[in-house]
């Protein structure tokens, strides 16, 4: 079902979340809860608004991340640390289900916010409090951000080549992480809201979920006492799992999980006789002949094209795919035929090209109903929804609490 379906309702309407959180995390969280039908409301500082304005290319001075990432958000402007910023947020937190914010642990409470306050009003409101390191425990008042996720979860130690460094990401993989798991959080505090009537406080940190991605090296040292060096591009598990370049200077991955593949693999590529060994018949029995398979597929690769290897690949029934930058990205037929990629009208930049809504729903799927606005935008709206006059709202405009 299209995304852009405008006849079947969006499965989150009725539902209001305030997105009180900068950067990545919180704000995707609440990207994916707007996608698929809430309310949000970002509250920014009148001034500095949030940081992930600054983060990335412009166009003419457009930030293009924040068209993705605070897509289908009506933006207010408002000073929490003004008194009378602070009793504003109250009155939209009482209109709200949900509230995500990602100040240091007892921010909130400091400008009387916190949700002990917030929750006598409305009882029912869930609020997630997305950290470094969490609310509590000796970590809980550093600084964090996903670059300390990556390091401390075991990602950037299993990452590189063995001879070489610990490798991070070069794109917010922590914070995403935490930002999807986060919006999972939501959806089951919310079910418990519909049997209990009650909302709770979700403390969510960004290093524990990419620490789940990373997989189950703790359980490993603490049975086996094994810490795993790093392996480059290829897999502890199985193998061939690599990368490896054509003739034509281009780079494929291949990936033999399944032994079914793995065996399709080895045969496609003139080597048939591996398949019969007893090391072969288990990913970790293959992992302990890298080199040999390795050396079969890699030379087998780089006397081909790259579109030579795809065509043989796929018609062998063996998995791979091309490594793409993002351009190659842009042109994938299966891509773009399913939408992954949507190009949606943006007031600043015309047409403008976006990840879509992350999954696809039959019945009630999400749309982009709007990309990221200016600074403010709907805080007259939003604030004459509260009932607050005309006059009230610009008072609080001249002192400087709004924008």
């Amino acid at each position: 079902m299209s995304s852009d379906s405008p006849s079947l309702g969006l499965p989150l309407e009725g539902l209001r979340v305030l997105d009180v959180s900068t950067i990545l995390a919180g704000p995707l969280c609440c990207q994916l809860l707007g996608d698929y039908g809430a309310d949000v409301v970002k509250v920014e500082h009148p001034t500095y608004g949030d940081s992930m304005r600054g983060h990335g290319h412009s166009k003419d001075g457009v930030p293009l991340w924040w068209k993705e990432i605070s897509r289908n958000k009506r933006t207010v402007a408002i000073d929490l640390k003004h008194q009378d910023g602070a009793t504003v947020l109250r009155r939209l937190a009482a209109t709200a289900d949900v509230l995500v914010e990602n100040f240091r642990p007892g921010t909130l409470e400091r400008w009387g916010l916190g949700p002990e306050v917030l929750q006598v009003e409305n009882p029912g409101l869930v609020v997630v409090r997305l950290t470094g390191f969490g609310q509590t425990g000796p970590y809980a008042d550093r600084p964090g951000f996903g670059t300390l996720a990556e390091a401390m979860s075991g990602f950037a130690d299993a990452t590189g080549e063995p001879d070489g460094p610990p490798t991070l990401p070069a794109f917010g993989l922590a914070d995403s992480i935490c930002g999807i798991a986060a919006s999972s959080a939501v959806m089951m505090a919310l079910r418990h809201r519909d049997r209990t009537g009650l909302g709770q406080v979700v403390d969510m940190n960004i290093l524990q979920p990419i620490m789940t991605a990373v997989g189950p090296a703790p359980t490993v040292w603490q049975q086996l006492g094994v810490l795993e060096p790093r392996h480059g591009n290829r897999s502890t598990n199985n193998a061939p799992r690599n990368t490896y370049r054509t003739s034509d200077d281009r780079w494929v991955a291949v990936s033999t999980s399944a032994q079914r593949i793995a065996e399709r693999v080895l045969t496609l590529v003139g080597h048939p006789e591996v398949v019969d060994e007893p090391w072969f018949a288990s990913g970790h029995g293959r992992a302990q002949h890298v080199d040999l398979l390795d050396g079969y597929v890699g030379a087998w690769i780089a006397e081909r094209t790259r579109e030579e290897v795809l065509d043989a690949f796929t018609e062998a029934g063996a998995a791979i795919a091309p490594v793409y930058n993002a351009q190659d990205l842009t042109e994938d037929p299966h891509v773009r035929e399913t939408g992954m990629l949507r190009e949606v009208d943006d007031d600043d930049l015309g047409p403008l090209l976006q990840h879509d809504v992350m999954w696809r729903m039959s019945e009630s799927p999400g749309r982009i109903r709007w990309t990221g606005r200016a600074l403010g935008a709907d805080t007259d709206e939003v604030l004459a929804e509260l009932g607050l006059a005309a006059e009230e709202i610009a008072g609080l405009r001249d002192a400087g609490v709004v924008r």
